[in-house]
């Protein structure tokens, strides 16, 4: 929420300075994000008017004019700007003036003729971003008058960091009721009178949809002068407020959204047929809205429509084609009470926010529709004229917020803010902040007022009664507590453990969001149907990640478009799983990386050389190694629709997945924006279960052995198939099994291939002799020629 200062000491003037405010607000909890000022820094501009205009001698696009600055004599000012003329009022920079930026006015010449000044735009002025020629004044401003005090600009802009449940907060009047009750002054806010009717005339509310708008009123002006303009005091506080003015109609109903937290709507009522109806879109109906974009409705949409289709967007934006223009002549105002839940989240779902649907959507009295209208009635018809009809108000109270009262006990209010706070006291600042209060006995009945759509349990009003007596004023204790060390068994294998891993191997660490784009969910785990959310932040984030990828990918994409070469990242996290019957997502914890990029960092000792299948298989294996010994793990040939069929592997612990790794798929690659050689790995954390110990072994006191076989195997033979044969039928006295060499080529038969085998053997209680080792090597030849076809080779 941005206001200015002096509009809200209009309403309220505490003698405080403004950083002693900021502060006031902050510690209530309406945190001052900015204190800026509304104008740029200059001196010496005053009010001129324009007395004559004459051509340049000497350049088409220049004019002499002559301007009145209250001086004595006239000054000559050569301008260049298309809305010069005699009789206007503007901003004149005179002789020794100091613009924004540090822009000196001295006297000069323009192609040969003398010029005095300046004459202002509201750009030059720092009041604009940008400008179509010179900031015009009303003709009754007071010539030779400083600017800055005609215009009170030694003003400052604040903006509020509100939470979402003090949309109370959102205008000038609730700032105002809590600057009040916080500096104890009184709020003095303007006089909002009925406006009597002149004529007769309604137009038809029917309200078909009262649980989303049980409360919409209406009024007709007819006759308002389109000529009319917006006065300049109303421009500067809707500017100042970070509005710009678009019209006396639409200037009107921001200013009573600013001033009032009530959005309003103005119609052109010569567009309007058959009443208006307060309704739920049909589905595919279609609506162009005041931006200009086209939007085909969702039948869950609340609209506002008469006879011919929808009108607008209840609560979040007008249609282009009722919308008010220059020629309009005859409005409808409309000032409605929607419910929170019928606006939340419908203004993303048609990529939009607005301050309407910014209100809407926390919730808006639903007490202040008339006093917002009468208001408005008022500002309008003395800025445009027009003869005003009655109101015209549709309701159907049974479906109108009930704010039932809150028991507040004095005891829980020492319990849970540590002090004792008068019962007086508390009193006067529950009534300050507009609650009913009945109190005996040390507590209190409290019905919160119709504004305050956060006060429904005592704790809320407890927090009221804190801000407001002061958090600073509260006494400062420390906490007592018995506190016990939970047992960290050694065998636990936690998180940490693995991620201090990683980032020993060259890895970063990356933390993403659960939520993910739907495109890339699906590209990664097309067989797994995502959670979708109900009310996503964004479109790219839309869906429940199944897979840790989903959101590695968009963060090494992120940093290979930054000109890094060489990603390493990894996560870990939680993956949602959708489980038929279930009704609530399987949560599964993951530990996942991504590598992109070279072996090694680029250095002179050794030659630049791609990552490969081999170099991740090494590094979660080494991750894998921190699992006890005995329990073994193998990778298995398998197809993963993310991965490339022939880089890819299913890794098993015994007979259970614990997870994926492998290149990702080259179909993919294009799709998301990724090098073809981008390598992946993911594991199931919850499977991994224990660390390994570290034990003593008595270490032998003989001599090891080595043997070497070498011998013929099918190519299909996978490596660890070897192993594992080699290992279930050799002794304890095997301490190492190596495979040091594979060879298919020349002098090798189709579909054959070569692999070496070392041995180390090693007894604890004497040395092994030849036949002792005979006896084991036997065995294990045996055993490869049998199971998997081996045939040894010929020395």
């Amino acid at each position: 929420m941005r206001f200015n200062e002096q509009w809200l000491r209009e309403w309220v003037n505490p003698s405080v300075e403004t950083e002693a405010l900021g502060h006031q607000l902050t510690m209530a909890g309406l945190e001052v994000d900015a204190i800026e000022p509304v104008a740029g820094a200059f001196t010496g501009v005053v009010v001129g008017e324009v007395l004559s205009v004459e051509p340049h001698p000497d350049a088409d696009k220049l004019r002499v004019t002559t301007v009145n600055v209250g001086a004595d004599e006239p000054l000559t000012i050569v301008c260049g700007a298309a809305n010069v003329r005699p009789g206007l009022r503007v901003p004149c920079a005179t002789i020794g003036a100091v613009l924004p930026g540090d822009f000196k006015i001295k006297k000069s010449k323009l192609r040969g003729v003398p010029s005095h000044g300046m004459l202002c735009s509201d750009k030059e002025l720092g009041l604009a971003e940008s400008s179509d020629g010179l900031m015009e004044l009303p003709l009754d401003a007071p010539v030779g008058e400083d600017f800055r005090v005609y215009l009170g600009l030694d003003d400052v802009a604040i903006e509020l960091g509100l939470t979402p449940n003090r949309s109370d907060c959102l205008c000038i009047a609730g700032i105002a009721r809590e600057v009040g009750v916080l500096c104890d002054v009184p709020v003095t806010p303007p006089t909002i009178a009925p406006v009597a009717a002149a004529i007769d005339d309604t137009f038809s509310v029917t309200l078909t949809a009262p649980s989303a708008c049980p409360r919409y009123v209406g009024r007709v002006v007819r006759g308002i002068d389109p000529a009319a303009t917006t006065p300049l005091w109303m421009q500067e506080k809707l500017r100042r407020c970070g509005l710009r003015s678009l019209g006396p109609v639409v200037d009107v109903t921001n200013y009573i959204l600013l001033e009032l937290g009530q959005p309003m709507h103005g119609f052109d009522l010569a567009k309007l047929s058959g009443g208006i109806q307060v309704r739920m879109a049909e589905q595919g109906e279609k609506l162009e809205l005041l931006n200009g974009s086209e939007v085909t409705l969702n039948a869950g949409s609340l609209v506002i429509a008469d006879q011919n289709g929808p009108l607008a967007l209840a609560g979040i934006m007008g249609g282009e084609p009722s919308s008010v223009t220059d020629a309009t002549v005859d409005i409808f105002f409309e000032s409605a009470f929607f419910s929170p839940e019928a606006i939340a989240g419908k203004a993303r779902e048609y990529g939009l926010h607005t301050d309407s649907s910014h209100r809407f959507e926390r919730g808006v009295s639903p007490a202040g529709q008339v006093d917002a209208i009468e208001r408005a009635t008022a500002l309008l018809v003395a800025i445009c004229g027009g003869q005003p009809g009655p109101l015209v108000v549709a309701e159907v109270s049974t479906h109108l917020p009930k704010r039932p009262p809150v028991r507040l006990r004095a005891e829980r209010i020492e319990r849970i803010l540590g002090a004792a706070i008068p019962e007086a006291r508390v009193t006067a600042i529950l009534e300050r902040l507009d609650m009913q209060v009945e109190s005996a006995d040390g507590e209190w009945l409290v019905t919160p007022p119709a504004h305050r759509f956060d006060i429904e349990i005592e704790v809320d009003l407890i927090e009221e009664v804190g801000r407001i007596y002061g958090y600073d004023n509260l006494p400062t204790s420390l906490p007592h507590a018995n506190l016990h060390m939970a047992e960290q068994p050694e065998g636990l294998l936690r998180t940490l453990r693995l991620k201090e891993h990683l980032v020993a191997l060259g890895y970063q660490e990356a933390i993403t969001y659960s939520f993910v784009e739907p495109k890339v969910q699906s590209l990664l785990d097309p067989a797994n149907p995502a959670v979708e959310l109900a009310n996503p932040i964004s479109a790219d984030m839309a869906v429940m990640r199944t897979t840790l990828w989903a959101g590695l990918i968009p963060a090494a994409r992120h940093n290979l478009n930054r000109q890094q070469e060489r990603v390493r990242l990894f996560e870990s996290g939680l993956r949602f799983q959708v489980e038929h019957g279930a009704e609530l997502p399987r949560q599964t914890e993951g530990l996942a990386g991504i590598v992109v990029g070279s072996a090694l960092p680029e250095q002179w000792g050794t030659a630049r050389r791609a990552y490969d299948f081999f170099d991740l298989k090494g590094e979660v294996e080494s991750l894998l190694g921190l699992l006890p010994q005995g329990e073994a793990y193998r990778f298995e040939v398998a197809s993963h629709p993310a991965l490339h069929p022939g880089r890819s592997a299913r890794i098993l612990r015994g007979e259970t997945h614990i997870g994926w790794l492998g290149a990702l798929h080259p179909s993919l690659a294009k799709p998301l924006d990724l090098p073809a050689a981008t390598w992946l790995f993911e594991l199931e954390l919850d499977a991994l279960g224990r660390a390994a110990l570290p034990a003593f072994r008595e270490l032998s006191r003989f001599p090891a052995v080595r043997r070497d076989l070498s011998f013929f195997i099918d190519r299909g033979v996978n490596a660890a198939a070897i192993l594992d044969c080699v290992a279930d039928v050799a002794p304890d006295s095997l301490q190492q099994l190596k495979l040091f060499d594979v060879y298919e080529g020349e002098h090798i038969d189709s579909g054959r291939k070569s692999v070496a085998l070392g041995l180390i053997l090693q007894a604890q209680s004497s040395t092994l002799t030849d036949s002792e080792i005979d006896a084991i090597v036997e065995p294990v030849i045996a055993a490869l020629r049998d199971r998997l076809g081996a045939t040894l080779r010929d020395k």
